[in-house]
C-alpha cells in the first residue's frame, strides 16, 4: 500500500475512533404531536451540565424559535455568558420551524401557533424537566413580531423577549399589557435591527415608536441599532445582548477604576446591588467572591493604599479561600503593606507565607520582607536573622536577587 495512502488512511482512523469516544451533543430532539396545528413538530432541548446530578435545581427556559437555525446559537450563547458568570443555567428549547411550513404558519396559522407554544409546548417542557415560572423567548423576522404578542398577551407566560430583525406592537396589545399587569412584576422586551436590514427594519422602527408613545410602566424595553450587521448575521448578535439586557444584574460588578467604584457609591452601593439581584433572581444577597477579588486587586493594581486597607477589611472573610492559599499571595500582600509602611500587617502577611505555605520560590523574598520590616520598627536581631535566612534560600534557589539578601545581611553583622 502506498506509504502517503496508509497515513491517510490512520488519519481517518484515528478521527473516527476520536468522535466515537468523545461524541458531543448539544441536547435531544423530542417529536410533540400537536393537536392544534394538527402535525407534528421537533423540539430541540438543551439542558445544563450540572442537571443530572443536582436533582434539586430548577432552571429557567429560553423558547428559540427557528430552533433548526438558532438553537445552536442560544446553547453557544447561553455557554460563554455563564462561563462568565453572566447569567444562569438555562434549559434551551428549539422550536423547529423548517420551510415551508414556516411560511404557512405566518399566513395561515398565526393565532394557532400561539396557541401551541403556549397550550402544547410549554406544558410539555413544564411536566418533563425541572423549569422555573422564568421564560424568555427568542424570534426573528415574523418570530421577532410573534414573540412581541406572547410576551404582552393576556397570560402573562413569559417575562422576556427578545424580538430580532422584525417586531409587532399594537395599540391593543398595549392595552392588553396594561390591563394585565397590574402587578410590581417587570416584563421585558429588546428589539434589535441594523439600518443594512432593508426588509424589516420598519417595523422594528415603528413598534419603538409606539412603545414610546405607550405608557407601560411594567414594561422594561429597548430599542437597539447595530449597524455594522446585515440581515443575516443579526439574531446571534441580538440574541447575546438581548440575554445580557435581561439578565444585566445578574453577574459580579467588575469596574475599571477605584474612582468609578467610589463614585457607583462604594461598598454600601455594591451591597445594595447584590440585595436587589438576589430577590430577583433567588440566588444570595451577599456580595460574591468575584467582586471582592476584583475590587482588592484593582486598588493594590492601581495603588491606592486607603481603598485597599478598606476592602481589606470589609471583604476579608475572601482572603480565607482557597485563591489566596499559597506563598505567593502571602507575599504579595506582605510586600504591598510593606511599601506603605504598614510594618505589621506586612509581618503577619510574610509569617503566613513562611508558615503556611513554604515555597522555596517566595521564601528568599518573605524573609528579606521580614528583615525589613523588622529592621524598620527597630528590631535589629530579628531583621538580621530573617536577612540571614533569605540569603540562606536564595542559595537554594540561586535566586537573581541574592547579593540584595547578602548585602542587608552584612550592614547588621
Amino acid at each position: 500500500m502506498n506509504k502517503y495512502i496508509l497515513t491517510a488512511f490512520l488519519i481517518i482512523s484515528l478521527v473516527v475512533k476520536a468522535r466515537s469516544q468523545n461524541s458531543l451533543t448539544a441536547g435531544e430532539q423530542y417529536t410533540l404531536n400537536s393537536e392544534i396545528l394538527n402535525t407534528e413538530r421537533n423540539l430541540f432541548v438543551y439542558l445544563p451540565p450540572d442537571y443530572g446530578t443536582n436533582e434539586n435545581k430548577h432552571y429557567p427556559t429560553l423558547y428559540i424559535m427557528d430552533g433548526h437555525w438558532y438553537f445552536f446559537a442560544g446553547v453557544a450563547i447561553q455557554k460563554t455568558l455563564r462561563g462568565e458568570e453572566l447569567l444562569p443555567e438555562m434549559i434551551i428549547v428549539g422550536v423547529d420551524m423548517p420551510r415551508p411550513e414556516r411560511d404557512s404558519i405566518f399566513s395561515n396559522q398565526w393565532d394557532d401557533f400561539q396557541q401551541f407554544i403556549k397550550q402544547e409546548v410549554v406544558p410539555f417542557v413544564d411536566s418533563n424537566f425541572r423549569t422555573q415560572d422564568e421564560r424568555l423567548l427568542f424570534g426573528w423576522e415574523s418570530c421577532g413580531a410573534l414573540v412581541c404578542q406572547l410576551l404582552l398577551d393576556r397570560d402573562q407566560m413569559f417575562d422576556a423577549a427578545i424580538a430580532s430583525n422584525g417586531a409587532h406592537i399594537s395599540q391593543e396589545m398595549m392595552d392588553e399589557f396594561a390591563k394585565q399587569n397590574n402587578s410590581a412584576t417587570e416584563k421585558y422586551l429588546f428589539i434589535a435591527n441594523s439600518v443594512k436590514d432593508i426588509y424589516n427594519i420598519d417595523s422594528s422602527e415603528d413598534a419603538a415608536a409606539k412603545l414610546k408613545k405607550g405608557n407601560l410602566p411594567n414594561l422594561v424595553w429597548e430599542y437597539r441599532l447595530f449597524n455594522d450587521e446585515i440581515h443575516e448575521s443579526m439574531p446571534y448578535t441580538s440574541m447575546y445582548q438581548g440575554l445580557k439586557y435581561y439578565y444585566h444584574n445578574y453577574g459580579s460588578l467588575i469596574f475599571s477604576s477605584v474612582k468609578a467604584f467610589h463614585e457607583y457609591g462604594g461598598v454600601p452601593a455594591v451591597k445594595g446591588y447584590f440585595k436587589q439581584r438576589g430577590e430577583r433572581f433567588g440566588v444570595p444577597e451577599s456580595i460574591d467572591d468575584n467582586t471582592k477579588n476584583s475590587l482588592i486587586w484593582l486598588a493594590w493594581y492601581r495603588d491606592d493604599f486607603e481603598t485597599f486597607q478598606l476592602l481589606m477589611s470589609e471583604f476579608s472573610d475572601v482572603l480565607s479561600t482557597r485563591r489566596y492559599a499559597s506563598a505567593y499571595w502571602q507575599n504579595r500582600f506582605g510586600q504591598y503593606y510593606l511599601k506603605h509602611k504598614d510594618f505589621e500587617n506586612a509581618i503577619r502577611y510574610f509569617n503566613e507565607g513562611i508558615t503556611r505555605y513554604p515555597d522555596d520560590n517566595f521564601m528568599a523574598q518573605m524573609y528579606s520582607g521580614l528583615g525589613t520590616a523588622y529592621l524598620s520598627k527597630g528590631n535589629r536581631r530579628l531583621a538580621r536573622s530573617n536577612y540571614e535566612k533569605a540569603v540562606a534560600a536564595a542559595e537554594i534557589t540561586a535566586d537573581p536577587k541574592i547579593e540584595l539578601y547578602r548585602s542587608q545581611w552584612a550592614q547588621l553583622k
